[in-house]
C-alpha cells in the first residue's frame, strides 16, 4: 500500500483544484445559473469519472451487478449527497461571495462527516484529528470574520447554503468510503453516485437557461469545472479517500478554501486583512496536525497487521 504521505498530498492536490471553482464560477457568464452550472459541471465530471474506470478496467475491473446491488443504497445516498452539494455550492458562492461560501461549505464538512462516520460506520475521530480539525475550522472562522469586516455582512441564506453544501458533500465521502471498503474501485465508489446526482440536477435543471453553454466564456468555464475541477480532482480524492478515514480526507480538503481565498485576492481583487491572513496560517497549522494524525494512524495499523 502507497505511504500515506502519499495519499494525503493526493487530497491535498484534488483541494486544491476543489478550491478554483467559485473563481472559475465567477469568471463565467452571468447568465449562467447556479443549477444548470452545477449539472453541467457534474455531468461532465461523471463523463471524465467513467473514461478512467474503463482506461482502467483490466487493472480494477467492473464489479458485477449483484455486487452493485448489494450496495445501491449506499450508493444511491452517495448520489444524494452529490445532487446536493454541487448546485448549493454554487449558490452560496453567488450569494455569500467565493471566499465565505468556500470556506463555510468545506469548513463545515470535516464535523459532518465525523459525526457520520461515528453513527453509521462507528469509527471514533481521534483526539488527534479533532485538535487538527478545531485549529482548522476556527482558522477557517477567523476569514471569515476578518473578510466581513468591511461591513456589508454575511448572506444568511448564503450561509445556509454553504452548511447544507457540507453535509451533502460530508454524506458522499463517508458513502463513498463504505462502498470502498466493502469492495468496490476507487473511481467506480466515485463515479457511480455522480451518475445518480447527475440524473437527479438534470432533472431539476431542465427549465433552466443553458444558452451560456454556446458560448466561448461559458463552454470554457464548464470544461474546466467539469474535467479538471471535478474529474481529475475527483480521481485524485478517491484515491487518498481509498486509504484515509473519511474525516481525515475531508479535513485536508480544508485546503480547498485556502486556495478560494488566494484566488480571491489575486484573481477577483477581493481583499484579506491580517487577521485574515492570520486565519489562513491556523489553516495550514490544523492541515498538517491531520496529516500526522493520519500518518501515525497508518503506522500504527501497519504494526499491528504485521
Amino acid at each position: 500500500m502507497p505511504a500515506p504521505g502519499i495519499a494525503i498530498a493526493a487530497v491535498i492536490v484534488a483541494a486544491v483544484l476543489f478550491g478554483t471553482s467559485g473563481t472559475a464560477r465567477e469568471l463565467g457568464p452571468d447568465s449562467a445559473s447556479s443549477l444548470s452550472v452545477g449539472a453541467a459541471r457534474i455531468t461532465i465530471g461523471s463523463m471524465v469519472l467513467w473514461s478512467v474506470v474503463v482506461a482502467n478496467r483490466r487493472r480494477e475491473p467492473l464489479p458485477s451487478s449483484a455486487s452493485v446491488r448489494s450496495l445501491r443504497w449506499l450508493l444511491t445516498i452517495g448520489g444524494l449527497g452529490v445532487a446536493v452539494y454541487t448546485p448549493l455550492f454554487f449558490v452560496a458562492v453567488d450569494r455569500a461571495g467565493v471566499a465565505i461560501g468556500t470556506v463555510v461549505a468545506i469548513a463545515s464538512g470535516p464535523f459532518f462527516a465525523a459525526g457520520l462516520d461515528w453513527i453509521f460506520r462507528r469509527v471514533r475521530p481521534t483526539a488527534a484529528w479533532l485538535r487538527g480539525t478545531v485549529v482548522t475550522v476556527v482558522g477557517a472562522a477567523v476569514l471569515i470574520v476578518s473578510v466581513d469586516s468591511g461591513g456589508t455582512g454575511v448572506d444568511v441564506l448564503g450561509v445556509l447554503a454553504a452548511l447544507a453544501a457540507g453535509f451533502g458533500y460530508a454524506t458522499y465521502s463517508v458513502s463513498s468510503k463504505a462502498t470502498m471498503e466493502r469492495g468496490l474501485a476507487s473511481t467506480i465508489a466515485l463515479a457511480i453516485p455522480f451518475t445518480i446526482g447527475v440524473v437527479v440536477v438534470l432533472a431539476l435543471s431542465l427549465r433552466e437557461p443553458a444558452s451560456w453553454l454556446s458560448t466561448p466564456a461559458g463552454l470554457a468555464m464548464a470544461l474546466y469545472l467539469g474535467v479538471v475541477a471535478t474529474g481529475l480532482a475527483y480521481v485524485l480524492f478517491g484515491f487518498g479517500l481509498r486509504r484515509l478515514t473519511s474525516a481525515t480526507a475531508v479535513t485536508l480538503v480544508l485546503a480547498e478554501p485556502l486556495t478560494a481565498a488566494l484566488l480571491a485576492v489575486v484573481v477577483l481583487d477581493e481583499s484579506i486583512p491580517l487577521t485574515g491572513w492570520l486565519g489562513v496560517a491556523a489553516v495550514m497549522s490544523g492541515l498538517v496536525l491531520v496529516g500526522r494524525s493520519a500518518s501515525a494512524a497508518r503506522r500504527r495499523l501497519d504494526q499491528a497487521s504485521g
